[in-house]
């Protein structure tokens, strides 16, 4: 079983705990702080029974990022302090290869 979750941005970066519906109903799940969009997450024993009596296959939860399409000027303000006080760090994505390569060495 594969669910796509959606979560707003604060709840990616912050983390939270949030329900996920399964079969055989609602279950909290974390959201770990800093969480990707696209991340799949595992619910051990919450997808379809084995055919042959053998227990239950895993649900899995993918994460996708909501983005707000309209805020108001408050919350732009908001977003470009955040974005002024960011680190390069903050922003795993923007690493080139080169990068990434001296970080494992």
């Amino acid at each position: 079983i594969i669910c796509e979750l959606p979560i707003s941005v604060a709840q990616a970066c912050l983390g939270d705990e949030v329900e996920v519906p399964t079969l055989t109903g609602k279950v909290k799940m974390k959201i770990s702080a800093g969480t990707q969009p696209g991340k799949a997450m595992r619910l051990k024993g919450k997808g379809i029974p084995d055919p042959r009596g053998y227990g239950k296959g895993d649900q899995h939860v993918i994460i996708k990022v909501e983005v707000p399409t309209r805020i108001n000027e408050r919350q732009k303000e908001l977003l470009k302090e955040f974005e002024a006080e960011s680190h390069a760090d903050a922003h795993p994505m923007k690493k080139g290869f080169f990068n990434k390569l001296k970080e494992l060495f």
